[in-house]
């Protein structure tokens, strides 16, 4: 029940003055494994495509397989439409614990599929939660870790996909292995596995408190101020005297926005906002997903490696992906997010044009190609995560989740959506001029977003979200 119609509360300033402590290690490590396992998703797909095409397992073509994963992303999409809305009405915590356990299901039910249908009615099941997870983990971590290093911190987070994607590999290796358990049962055990280890993160999960911020605007203010002090006592210990925080927010109640109300803000005040999300969204959706969910059909087909052999290629790619965000991160706290989302992504498409042009003419063979990838992903993925990083941090709080549901939902629907189906379409031509076309357009799409980088872009670091974006309710 409100208690009050108007608030006045330090607990912003005093979440963003907290120094790092283990309990922020926590937070990390317990909501950003949601990444973990959309890469787990997506690379034991990737790695298992060749052996979902044996006539022994579920006899797939090229084309299903692309579609499979156009299935996965569209299920990501409603999901996070889905529950994006619903974070924002009914709290982060409530439902960061839900779309887990859909995942849960999704996951595990993949095991038992038995023709195509089923296969890609299960990925898309897996996908819905996968989906949910971005809106209400993303506005969580956000709003928990301090302003400072939030860039660092979300980039880091956003990195751990590629954790997963190497785990997802090294699972194809062992399972695949004909001497071990061998491609007929090894593809239904990684899928369960997968259910397996979020089981593990639930349980750690339940530990993670409500955002605070969100509880605020709500009128929950002595919950609030509850689980504000609860962190503050445990950084304390670790710690010691806390620093002062700066700075009060001042809001009146108001109900939750309507549709209606969400698509006049961001059709009037933030539609420059809105724009350069959307930029940023689609073209890294398309570029990833165009490479890395045919990226084994590639290896299989055009350099004839064998299909229990691809986990290994997967390795190096994954490296260049993890190290990106982990190593640039902390300059989009310094340097400042307009450069550096600028200019990750205007290098991510001209890299793209050089490596698939010398695919192209066959002059890269199969560990050249990986090389390549992984070089040009140490960059890439620093800047598809500030593409997340960014439509988290640039929009009020009251819509804060919906606005990430929305960007992610329309970004990967646009970009997604369609890559791995085309793709694997060009895939099956057999002629690299044909995959060639597809990594151009590819890469005109990041360099289009790199230039709405630097005309539309936020200068979000080291600002409280309430400075980049003042929510709705304040006064």
């Amino acid at each position: 029940m409100l208690q009050r119609t108007e608030i006045q509360s330090a607990i912003p300033a005093r979440l963003d003055a907290l120094p790092w402590s283990r309990w922020h290690w926590r937070v990390v490590i317990a909501l950003g494994v949601s990444w973990l396992l959309d890469g787990l998703e997506v690379t034991v797909v990737g790695s298992l495509g060749p052996v979902l095409q044996r006539p022994d397992t579920l006899a797939l073509s090229a084309t299903d397989i692309g579609w499979s994963g156009s299935a996965y992303v569209g299920g990501a999409v409603l999901g996070a439409l889905f529950f994006g809305r619903l974070a924002d009405r009914f709290g982060r915590r409530r439902l960061f614990i839900l779309t887990l356990m859909v995942y849960l299901v999704g996951t595990l039910l993949t095991a038992f599929t038995f023709d195509f249908a089923s296969f890609v009615l299960c990925r898309a099941l897996t996908g819905f939660g996968i989906g949910g997870e971005y809106a209400a983990i993303n506005s969580t971590i956000d709003e928990l870790i301090p302003a400072r290093v939030r860039g660092t911190v979300d980039l880091a987070i956003n990195g751990t996909f590629w954790i997963g994607a190497a785990l997802g590999a090294a699972m194809s290796i062992v399972l695949l292995d004909p001497d071990f358990i061998g491609p007929q049962a090894g593809w239904r055990i990684a899928f369960a596995l997968g259910a397996l280890l979020s089981v593990a993160i639930l349980l750690v999960r339940r530990n993670v408190p409500e955002s605070p911020r969100w509880l605020l605007i709500q009128g929950r203010h002595d919950e609030a101020e509850a689980v504000i002090a609860r962190i503050e006592a445990e950084v304390r210990r670790e710690h010691g005297t806390l620093p002062q925080p700066a700075g009060l927010l001042s809001i009146r109640l108001r109900p939750a926005a309507s549709w209606g109300e969400i698509a006049r803000l961001m059709l009037s005040r933030y539609r420059s906002r809105a724009a350069l999300g959307f930029a940023l969204m689609a073209s890294q959706a398309f570029f990833y997903n165009a490479i890395f969910f045919t990226y084994a059909l590639v290896l299989t087909r055009f350099y004839a490696i064998p299909e229990s052999r691809v986990g290994y290629y997967i390795f190096p790619f994954a490296l260049g992906n993890f190290l990106g965000p982990l190593v640039l991160g902390r300059w989009f706290d310094t340097a400042g997010r307009r450069v550096m989302i600028a200019g990750t992504y205007a290098a991510s498409g001209l890299g793209l044009l050089v490596i698939g042009y010398a695919f192209s003419r066959g002059w890269l063979s199969a560990n050249a190609q990986s090389a390549g990838w992984a070089a040009l992903f140490f960059v890439a993925s620093a800047a598809a995560s500030s593409a997340y990083l960014t439509v988290s941090e640039i929009f009020p709080l009251e819509i804060r989740a919906i606005s990430i549901s929305l960007f992610y939902a329309i970004g990967t629907g646009v970009g997604g959506f369609l890559a791995p189906a085309f793709f694997g379409a060009l895939i099956e031509t057999g002629s690299r001029d044909a995959l060639l076309t597809g990594y151009a357009v590819a890469a005109a799409l990041m360099c289009a977003a790199a230039l709405a980088a630097a005309t539309l872009g936020v200068d979000a670091e080291r600002k409280s979200l309430e400075a980049v974006a003042a929510p709705l309710s304040a006064r």
